[in-house]
């Protein structure tokens, strides 16, 4: 599991036999089912980053390993400001397991000074992946930092390519959708009816007492929930 740098690097090698010992073959393999090549349990993980705290540079050091479970652990204890543009954008597209790219985009790029920079780049990358993480950050904005955006565009690019656009892509085009239509009531009819026609997650399962990730069920269950009483 460890680089051979760890062998001179006492904490590091610490770290890394301790995330072997939490390796469960049984977790891998359900993990495995969804993309990712770890093992770990992540309440576990959080409780090993909580001891840590913050440590930049054993984030690095942990993230150079390629380790899946270290980089998980890397993201948890950084600091993000520390980290440049490029760094970030080298991570990202070098990122290729799901939980990996979701953390680093959650708990590292959102928090960084460069997250806006970075979405502009990312937004239409070639690479699906790294796309889709730009999509990401735009609904970020589009829930917290609207102002500047053109949501009617951003409809009208989810409208003609999300259909069509590859799994991880579809799913951050589809949380920028549900998230304009949800947020901005001049534009929920308009979300619903995108929704409504592309069909994307219609059958997707989803569990009892949990929201489904089709569109048009979804803002209609959040905006019911809003409007409730408190």
């Amino acid at each position: 599991m460890a680089d051979p740098t760890s062998l001179t690097d006492p904490l590091l090698t610490d770290v890394m036999a301790e995330l072997g010992d939490l390796e469960d073959p049984r977790i891998r393999a359900v993990n495995e089912r969804h993309g990712d090549d770890h093992g770990v349990n992540l309440t576990q993980l959080r409780t090993v980053a909580k001891r840590l705290k913050a440590q930049p540079e054993l984030a690095r050091r942990l993230w150079a390993t390629g380790d899946t479970a270290a980089r998980l652990l890397a993201v948890l204890i950084c600091r993000p400001r520390a980290y440049a543009r490029e760094e970030l954008d080298a991570m990202l597209r070098e990122a290729r397991t799901p939980k990996v790219q979701d953390w680093l985009v959650t708990y590292l790029v959102k928090k960084s000074p460069r997250a806006e920079d970075l979405r502009l780049v990312w937004f239409a990358d070639p690479d699906p992946v790294v796309a889709s993480a730009g999509w990401a950050l735009t609904t970020e904005r589009v829930r917290k930092r609207p102002d500047g955006l053109d949501l009617g565009g951003l409809l009208d690019t989810i409208e003609a390519e999300m259909k069509g656009a590859p799994e991880r892509l579809q799913w951050a085009m589809n949380e920028c959708l549900g998230t304009i239509g949800i947020e901005f009531p001049d534009h929920r009819k308009r979300a619903i009816a995108i929704g409504e026609r592309l069909e994307v997650l219609k059958d997707y399962p989803t569990p009892p007492g949990c929201t489904s990730p089709y569109v048009p069920l979804w803002i209609d269950e959040i905006v019911r929930r809003r409007s409730e009483p408190a």
